[in-house]
């Protein structure tokens, strides 16, 4: 199953519209939090390319209690402080949308998009510089929730263009804004999740001659960090993992593989995953959709659901394809052929629908629904958790979904599984 998961614009360019807004209201609760806590804060298509007690809340307890699990999973989900069961998050949606609901996600993400340098860049949204990624964690505290970033500067000169790998102020830009993202999550000195760069490892695959990332040249060199790495993209990948690990040993960090980088052959994303060295990573970032299904059935214009292809809308009954038994055994195959633990990342909030399609904020989609009554599936195949989050911004979102995730969050949490 080929997942296409491009064409972030819209939901980056309204995040950035809402910044100045956002972020005075985020200081003021970032300065709240400083005061009180003493510290820093797969659908198939021909284009290619997303035990806590019930009175703990969605997001279960902060600690490390619950369940016995030895797996992978389970030890990475004591390391950052949750409980060893399948975590759910949130991201893209604002904390008071959350609070509103009572809802308690155990993962709260946000991107940090630009590498240009200019105010549109992440580390000018708030002064001073980077400290946006301190405004999250304090956000992700208040919900009790481990902040999740992801990371996705490679697209600012445009969805798969990759010229800026061999451009001086380009990368001197970039790594700089990486250096900066996990200074400030050393100051926050709590675990966090990093996700780098979605889709960028789906274009290498594909514009590195041979599909061999060694002949994608890129400057690594030039980060003080990173001096002796070799200058290709394996680099890039070896790089990030350094700087993470040197500045904020308590983060955990993950690479997304991209299907449809290899024209939907997993054997061969999975090969150029390792290559990369996303084997020595924390987790694996899988995702589904970038979209609702419905969003896609209707080839909506101004929603951005403009793409080749079909089968957005997968059989719950897992009788009929493209299904979720389709899906988890591809996850299987990457889980053991990176050997981490899974984390689904921006998995559509749409709802279940007989009738394709759907409207504005409302498209269908039925991946909430069966990953929060399945959630032994999910663990079977190396989940650790899920974080569900609109890929664009007229998606269907908590706000928008009649109460779905947040009826559905609470009976997992009712009985959750633990990680094996």
């Amino acid at each position: 199953m080929a997942t296409r998961t491009r064409d972030r614009g819209a939901t980056i360019a309204t995040a950035v519209s809402m910044m100045t807004i956002r972020h005075i209201a985020s200081a003021f609760l970032a300065l709240l939090m400083l005061v009180s806590c003493g510290g820093g804060s797969s659908s198939t298509t021909s284009n290619p390319g997303s035990s806590s007690s019930p009175a703990s809340g969605s997001g279960g307890s902060s600690g490390s209690s619950g369940g016995s699990g030895t797996s992978a999973a389970a030890q990475l989900a004591v390391k950052i402080g949750k409980p060893a069961r399948l975590l759910v998050g949130l991201g893209t949606t604002d904390v008071a949308s959350i609070q509103a609901q009572a809802i308690k996600p155990d993962i709260f993400d946000q991107y940090l998009v630009g590498a240009d340098g200019t105010s549109a860049s992440w580390p000018l949204w708030n002064l001073p510089a980077g400290d946006y990624v301190n405004i999250v964690a304090a956000e992700a505290d208040s919900l009790g929730a481990v902040p999740m970033f992801t990371l996705y500067q490679m697209a600012t000169n445009g969805d798969g263009n990759l010229s800026g790998l061999t451009n001086a102020t380009f990368m001197t830009n970039y790594w700089s804004n990486v250096v900066l993202l996990f200074q400030r999550l050393a100051i926050y000195d709590k675990p966090a999740l990093v996700n780098f760069e979605p889709d960028f490892w789906g274009y290498v695959q594909q514009q590195a001659p041979n599909g061999d990332p060694t002949q994608m040249p890129a400057m690594v060199s030039l980060a003080p960090d990173c001096a002796g790495l070799p200058n290709h993209a394996v680099g890039v990948a070896q790089c990030l993992l350094t700087i993470a690990r040197k500045y904020a040993p308590k983060a955990v960090v993950g690479y997304p593989p991209s299907d449809w980088g290899a024209n939907g052959n997993i054997a061969s994303v999975v090969s150029f995953m390792n290559q990369i060295g996303a084997n020595r990573a924390d987790f694996v970032v899988m995702q589904t959709l970038d979209r609702d299904a419905g969003c896609f059935e209707d080839q909506n214009v101004a929603d951005s659901c403009v793409r080749a292809g079909s089968g957005w809308y997968w059989d719950e009954t897992n009788t009929t394809h493209p299904n979720f038994s389709d899906h988890l055994a591809e996850v299987l195959t990457y889980h053991q052929g990176i050997g981490l633990p899974i984390v689904w990342w921006q998995t559509p909030l749409g709802v279940p629908a007989a009738t394709p399609g759907g409207t504005s904020q409302h498209w269908r989609d039925n991946r909430v629904h069966y990953f929060l009554t399945h959630p032994a599936e999910l663990t079977a195949v190396g989940g650790l958790g899920v974080v569900f989050s609109a890929g664009e911004a007229h998606q269907t979102g908590i706000t928008t979904d009649g109460g779905q995730f947040q009826t559905l969050a609470a009976a997992y949490l009712a009985a959750p599984v633990m990680l094996p």
